[in-house]
């Protein structure tokens, strides 16, 4: 065992893809310190700057010192605080749908939802670049796995066609490598065309897409029940930790009875939840932050338009420049790192082959000389 793992760790550092950990000594912001540096940081996906705003940790104090550290059991057994209670109702009233349910991570949100609720007699049809955990969620249950090229709508029709019991689209809503949005007016046609249902992880849309940042769907227009299962996670716009699903009762209580990586974890901390649930009210009442992230996206991509960066379409706050090998991709990382920006070197397999980039994502904190000094960086490097 062990000198096969050797093995697989010595490929991968001859293929310049190896992982490694950055150790903060600084809380979560657009500068943080790291092994007593200094950097502006441009790979954070705290898209609304609100994983260090002051009423997140005010909210967490004052749930600690009622309910203390941690949650001490699952949720079906004696770990389901207030705090979850309410975070799930307010998600619900939010979003405005029956039910929501909270999840310790996205990953396991994903996992829950498709590994419990199909069988055999169903048909998953997913985007191929969708996250991991919905792909993985979608080997573990017993149905039936197509993929579809990434947004190809010629594609998802051809996997559609199988006559099958329940067909259920997945997909992200916004991608979280490329940035780009999924057509859901388009999937939702087809999704009628073929009696199909529609699946969204909304991970890196919710809290910053829509008019009042209830995410994908709500950027096209289009009212929450057009998905028949949203995931979101809480750990992004919101600041918190976490995930959630929602949509109709029946789904919900349906993961509640079958979902095993909903029934066998230890809930989230009931002080996380009670961030989470200021991380929500302020995404509400202080819509500025949504505004100032679209400002500083719109200008950092006329920046890197007159620079020539070679940008991936999109439109979002994850903006990714495409330098095609591991090395170079690594190469100019470090670079940014030797000038005082953080931009992590995104390297296969996270992405396809010969599609390196630097990931660069904006938040609302952002300042234009941030910006304009990460443009000026990346063009001279």
């Amino acid at each position: 065992m062990w000198s096969k793992l050797e093995t697989r760790l010595k490929q991968r550092r001859a293929q310049d893809m190896m992982r490694h950990r950055l150790t903060l000594e600084s809380g979560q912001d657009t500068e943080i310190s790291i092994a007593g540096e200094h950097f502006i940081n441009f790979s954070s996906n705290d898209y609304l700057g609100l994983a260090s705003h002051p009423k997140l940790s005010e909210a967490t104090q004052k749930a600690v010192q009622r309910y203390g550290s941690g949650s001490g059991a699952s949720h079906l057994v004696v770990g389901h605080s207030e705090e979850h209670h309410r975070l799930e109702e307010e998600l619900a009233e939010f979003l405005g749908v029956e039910r929501a349910l909270l999840f310790s991570s996205g990953f396991m949100a994903n996992y829950g939802v498709l590994s419990s609720l199909f069988d055999r007699k169903d048909l998953l049809v997913q985007d191929k670049l969708n996250h991991a955990s919905l792909i993985d969620g979608g080997r573990a249950c017993e149905a039936k796995m197509l993929r579809y090229a990434h947004n190809d709508m010629d594609s998802l029709e051809r996997q559609l066609k199988h006559k099958v019991e329940t067909k259920m689209i997945v997909t992200d809503g916004v991608f979280s490598m490329d940035g780009d949005v999924a057509p859901i007016p388009e999937i939702l046609a087809l999704s009628s065309t073929y009696k199909a249902q529609l699946m969204v992880d909304d991970a890196h849309g919710f809290g910053v897409l829509g008019a009042s940042g209830k995410g994908t769907l709500e950027h096209f227009g289009l009212e929450q029940k057009h998905a028949d299962i949203y995931m979101a996670t809480l750990g992004k716009s919101v600041g918190g930790y976490g995930a959630f699903v929602a949509g109709k009762a029946v789904l919900i209580e349906s993961l509640v009875q079958f979902a095993r990586s909903y029934i066998y974890t230890t809930a989230i901390p009931p002080a996380v939840a009670a961030a989470n649930r200021a991380g929500l009210a302020l995404i509400q009442s202080e819509p500025e932050r949504r505004q100032q992230l679209k400002d500083n996206i719109a200008y950092f991509k006329q920046l890197a338009d007159e620079k020539g960066l070679p940008l991936l379409p999109s439109d979002t706050a994850i903006q990714p420049v495409l330098l095609g090998t591991n090395e170079r991709a690594v190469a100019v990382s470090n670079s940014l790192r030797e000038k005082g920006l953080l931009v992590v070197a995104i390297r296969p397999p996270t992405v396809p082959e010969n599609s390196a980039r630097l990931r660069i994502t904006l938040t609302s904190n952002h300042r234009k000389t941030h910006i304009e000094q990460l443009v000026e960086a990346i063009s001279t490097i």
